[in-house]
Parts: C-alpha cells; structure tokens; sequence
C-alpha cells in the first residue's frame, strides 16, 4: 500500500496544473479514488470494500481489510482482467443510471453467509472470486446483471436475457429457473419505478438455505413506449423504453417462489401496486412491503414459501403519503419485526409495533438489523446525517464530528464513512462497540479549494441556508465594488439536501462564488432531515411552496446582509427538480430573479413518472388543476426575463421533450430564450473534461452577460 500511495502522489503531481472544473470532471465529482460499498464478515474480521487505484481511475477494484493486521489487499484488480474497455448489456446500463452509478470496473458484488465466496460483474460476465485463496473464475460469459451467491455458496443466481438463471459452483451447471415469456416479461430485475423512485434495486432474494429464492416477475404489457433518439448520428437506430408517466399503466409486479427442484409457487397478489422491499432471513419467514398506487398506505406482509400466502403484520397510513425508509422491513435476531413509522412527527424505528428511537430523531434510513440495529438519522440540525446503533434499547450515536456520514455493517463492527467541512473526500474508519479499531485509505484528488459557507437559519419557518462568498471575502466586510450578484444555486425539491455540512457539497458553489457572486443554497420544505409535516407541505403544492421557500429566504439574507447582496442582479441555476425551480422562478417570480440556468428541468408533470409525481401531486385524473398549477407549460406567455435551458437529449429519466415543449410554448408565445441541446447525454451529465469544462464556463458567461456584470 506504501507503493501505492507513493504511485498515486506521483501521479497527482502531474495533474496539479488542471483547472477546478477539469479536476472536478476527471475524478466524477472527487469521487474517485475514495471507498465506499463495504461488506462486513460475520465475525468482524475481515472488510469488503470498493476503491478506484487513484484518485482519476474509472474502474473500481475490489479491496480486503484485514482487522487483524489492519493491512489492505486487492481482491480483484478489475484493469488486470479486463484490459480493455467494458460492454455493459442494457439492463446493466439502465440499472446503473437508476443508481447514478458513473464509474467501472467492480461497480457491485455479493457474497455468501460464510464471507467466503464474492459474485461480481464485469463487462457483463460473471466471475466468483474465493476469499481464502484469492482465485477469481470466469463462471459465465455472456451478459450477465446482478449475480448474487446463495447463503451457503454452493450456487450463484443471475439474469440474462430477462431470464434468472443458477449456476452450480462445483459443477458449472448453469441453468434457467424461468421461462422465456417474450419482450414483456423479465425476471429478477428491479423495475424503473422501483429503482429510480422507491431505492429497491434488487429483483431476487436467496433463502437462508439456498434451495429457494423469491422473485419477481415484471411484465410490461401496457406501459408506454417512449422513444430515445440521438439527433447526432441519425444512422444510429432509436432506443425504446417502457416509461410509466403519470396516470398511465404501471409495468405489473408479482412475486414467485423457484426452487432449485424446479418447483414453483406464486405468492397471492394483493390489491397493490408497488413492491417497495423485500426481506428473508434465518429469524424468520420472507417479508414484503407493499404500497398502493395512491401511496397512502404501507402494508408488511410475511409470506408463506410453500402456500405462497401473504398475512399481514402491520401496516402505516397518511392521508398523504406514507414516506418509503430503505433497510426494513426486517427480522431482528431474536425474530421481532422491525419497520419505520411516524410517531410524534419523528420517522421512529419500531421494533413488533414500539417505538425504540426518541421523539425528534428523524430516521433515514436503517444500516443493519441483527441483535442490535444500526441506522441513520438527523437530530435537531438537518444540516447533518449521523449514524447510531441501538444499544440496551437506547440510541446511541456513533459518529462523533459535525457532517454527514455514512454507516455500513453492523452495531458491533461498523464502517463509518465521514464527509466534513475540514477536508474533502471521506475518512473512512472502523469501529468496534463504537470505538474505532483501523482506518480504510481514501485517495481523493485536492479540488484547490476550500469552500467556507456561512450557515444561516433564516425567517419564520428556520430555513436553513448557506451563503457562498468568494474566496477571501467575509460577511462583515463590504466588497469593494459595492454588493454582489446573487445566484441561488438550489435543488429545492423532496428527497435531497443541499444544505449539508460536506465540503464537497459546496465545491462547485465556491468555485461560482469566485466567478464574482454571492451563491446562495437554500433547503425549503419538502427537503429531508426535518420530519413527516415539513416534508408534507410540499403535497400538491410543489411550485409555491418550494418556489416561496427560495424568495424568502433570498430576502431574510438581503435583508440581514444588504451590504453583500445586491438584489437588482439576481439569477438562479439548477440541475432536474433544481431546473424546474430555476425555469419556474424567472416564469412566476420575474420581480425577484432577473435570469434562470434550467437544466434537464420538469416542464409538464403529466409527462414524468407515476409514482414520484403520484405522491405528490395526486393522479392526473383526479387533479387535473393541480397538475396545471404546478406545471410551466401554461405560463410561457409570461417570461419576461432571460432563460437558458439545457437538456440531455438521451435523458431517459426526465426526457428532452420537457425542455422542448416548453420552449416549443415560448416560441408561439414570441418569448426570446436559449435552448441548449446536450448530444449523447442522461440524466447523470457524463462528458467529456472539455465539454463539462466549456459548458460551466458557457453558463457563467450568459449570466455575467445578463446581469450587467463584466465578462
């Protein structure tokens, strides 16, 4: 690891000429480089982990710790295996741009009960490596996704060609568990609503014995067909995808249960739409929760592997909607079940239907349930994420400094992942009863610069905020030239924060901020972090809701530090729910905000999936007003003030045709505004160092342009 290290300091030495945004596109974000995905063994003795070798290394290997010696080793050196470059089947493509997933190499992996058998993926072939030997085998080359061991590492399961299949560890028999039913029907996969909307990325569970697994059979007769095109190269032919917008077919979701004796048994479907976990341990029979279209409702039932039939154990009910926690259902060790419910405004962990968390601890998400539990949650300040275990059935907090951390493997051996505002990157250490043991290397690149927000909590409601500043400049002194430019740099939407105590957060807005303004980052109502009623307000009342949370507290700061902020040159910028708060903001608001940077923004919510706009904004049929208000399309007509938007046009998220539709309304309106085509480009913005490089350097130019300021 010494050589390593000395290797990849050599190597930064090269790249310290490297502009931020180069820096910041060759290492996704300071990403790369840095651990993260970490397998604890059952004993506590050895970690799983994945890593990049430097800080500009796409392809992730995967690495060992071994607490006993504290050493790092590689498992598997994914350049070593595959020299040249990966071919992903499409199901692997989709399902990584479901997760946000960038990089290459070893991107997931499995193991079996023993720790001794790993499954992975690699340019769509299945190789198991062994533990003990460190021999890794070629098991299947074909196109292969989500390979998975059988607790006790006799077979490994997988999907290929919308099939699951079992391969046999000691013989290399491989074959198919179902049928190949056309098109429509795919087994063992995560649908898109599943995965891109309620975290479950998982189509296929093991029994604790490996003789049977639970599956899902997805069929999407019905769901609309909506068409990717690449304007680019027209001789390319289209790509197709089932695509659920809102109101329309849902793909249909069932479960079955496949022995490896070939039996099968089908699990009684309920009156529900959603799988949104699943759940089979040793402490007791397989658990499924379930939701409704309407989503005001979550059901957990215990299922029956040899009748298939489902009993309900419990379920939670809102009038708006029941919020989906990752990590329960569950069985502790004892066979008690857990989940996550709303008790006194505080998402509280339950364990057989009691409270075992204090009013106030919002959990985020629960980390690992055995005798103990290991979970997320945030306390009085959302500004911060900090993991805790349940200990003699009180909550105890493990992470110690202020940010945002990340737990993994369990209340007696935990990987605890740091993000501060002190450094960038994670510190990674590990923690035994809480206390730490060892340390896993991280190897992130110096992005140059040090971004040093200042935390407000501004009005009536407490917004929380964070005010940037260029480098050198403080709150209690006027600059030099008189106020600042202003540019609101939100997300501003449910199920994200911006507003978080991680350097890496603010590293773009500080690089902005040296551009000559004063970025402003503001997390409104509906954001996490704060409890059920906070985040409820949003409830059919996206556009004011969020876009007044943005106004005032723009002017709580002006007016707490009139100094600093000009507000007759304000702009805002924002990427998906933050470009459709940009593009709404200049649309309804023309008062306050003077230009708008909307990228990849939602448009039209009759054209965005079912169940995020679902939850929110009701079904279209039953709210066609709602849909109108909280929609832009209908507000063309109104621009007053300069928009740029900017969409990828292989989008498969939220697809190019918001963007065109409204500029194609602004244009019948006779409204000036710039539209910028994204070639080759999803919903994750992955390019080039140049083109990322340009496209900042474009935007910062338009809104210099705009508001007066000097090029």
């Amino acid at each position: 690891m010494a050589r390593e290290g000395a290797r990849l300091r050599q190597y930064l030495s090269v790249t310290d000429d490297l502009s931020f945004l180069r820096r910041q596109a060759r290492t996704q974000r300071f990403t790369l480089g840095t651990p993260k995905n970490f397998h604890v063994s059952p004993d506590g003795s050895r970690v799983l982990f994945q890593r990049s070798r430097t800080a500009t290394d796409r392809r992730n290997n995967l690495y060992l710790l071994d607490m006993r010696t504290g050493e790092e080793s590689v498992v598997v050196d994914a350049a070593a295996l595959l020299p040249g470059e990966e071919e992903l089947p499409p199901e692997e493509r989709a399902r990584r741009e479901r997760v946000r997933e960038a990089s290459g190499g070893v991107v997931g992996y499995a193991t079996d009960a023993a720790f001794r058998v790993v499954a992975f993926s690699l340019s769509g072939k299945l190789y198991t490596v062994d533990l003990d030997s460190r021999d890794v085998r070629l098991l299947v080359d074909a196109a292969v996704v989500d390979p998975r061991p059988d607790p006790t590492g006799t077979h490994v399961a997988y999907v290929s060609d919308r099939r699951l299949r079992v391969v046999e560890l000691a013989s290399g028999a491989d074959r198919a568990l179902t049928p190949d039913e056309g098109a429509d029907i795919t087994w063992g996969l995560a649908e898109f609503i599943a995965a891109e909307e309620l975290n479950r990325t998982r189509g296929y569970w093991w029994s604790p014995d490996g003789k049977t697994l639970l599956v899902q059979r997805t069929d999407h007769t019905g769901v609309p067909t909506w068409t990717i095109a690449d304007p680019a190269h027209p001789d390319t032919p289209a790509t197709t995808v089932a695509y659920p917008a809102a109101g329309t077919r849902n793909a249909s979701v069932s479960l079955s249960f496949l022995g490896l004796d070939g039996s099968r048994v089908d699990v009684q479907r309920g009156d529900w739409e959603y799988l949104v976990a699943a759940h089979w341990s040793a402490a007791g029979p397989p658990l499924i929760a379930v939701q409704p279209r309407d989503q005001r409702r979550l059901e957990i039932y215990a299922l029956d592997p040899r009748s298939g039939s489902a009993r309900l154990l419990c379920h939670e009910e809102d009038e708006r909607w029941v919020e989906v926690v990752t990590g329960v259902p569950a069985w502790t060790a004892e066979g008690r079940l857990v989940h996550v419910g709303v008790r006194d405004d505080t998402y509280r962990v339950l364990v057989d239907g009691e409270p075992v968390t204090p009013v106030g601890l919002q959990v985020r998400s629960v980390l690992h349930v055995g005798e103990e539990l290991l979970f997320s949650a945030s306390e009085d300040d959302p500004t911060q994420i900090h993991v805790y275990r349940t200990s003699v059935g009180e909550a105890q907090r493990l992470s110690e400094v202020d940010g945002v951390h990340i737990g993994a493997g369990n209340a007696d051996t935990t990987v605890l992942s740091t993000w501060s505002l002190d450094y960038s990157g994670p510190r990674v250490s590990v923690l035994r009863e809480g206390k730490p043991v060892a340390e896993i290397a991280s190897y992130p690149m110096d992005p140059g610069l040090a971004p040093k927000p200042v935390w407000l909590t501004v009005g009536e409601r407490e917004l929380r905020a964070a005010l940037v500043l260029p480098t050198g400049r403080d709150v209690d002194s006027a600059p030099v030239d008189g106020p600042l430019p202003v540019l609101l740099d939100p997300y501003g939407g449910p199920h994200a924060q911006r507003v978080l105590q991680s350097r890496n957060s603010f590293l773009t807005s500080q690089w902005l901020a040296d551009q000559g303004f004063a970025v402003l980052v503001v997390d409104g109502r509906g954001t996490p972090g704060r409890g059920p009623a906070w985040e409820k307000e949003v409830h059919h009342a996206l556009a004011d809701v969020t876009l007044t949370d943005q106004v005032d507290a723009l002017h709580a700061v002006a007016e707490r530090y009139p100094h600093l902020l000009d507000l007759d040159r304000v702009a805002i910028r924002g990427w998906s729910y933050g470009g459709y708060l940009s593009a709404l903001a200049v649309l309804r608001r023309p008062d306050v905000f003077h230009a708008a940077l909307a990228g990849a923004p939602v448009t039209d919510w009759s054209l965005y999936d079912t169940a995020y706009t679902e939850r929110y904004l009701g079904h279209p049929d039953d709210n066609p007003g709602v849909y109108e208000r909280n929609s832009l399309i209908a507000d063309a007509p109104s621009l007053r003030r300069p928009l740029l938007l900017m969409h990828g046009l292989g989008d498969d998220n939220v697809f190019v045709a918001h963007s065109l539709r409204l500029s194609a309304a602004l244009l019948a309106a006779g409204r000036d505004h710039t539209f910028l085509p994204l070639v080759g480009v999803t919903h994750m913005t992955p390019q080039s160092e140049e083109v990322a490089e340009n496209l900042m350097l474009m935007q910062v130019r338009w809104l210099k342009q705009q508001l007066g300021m000097e090029a």
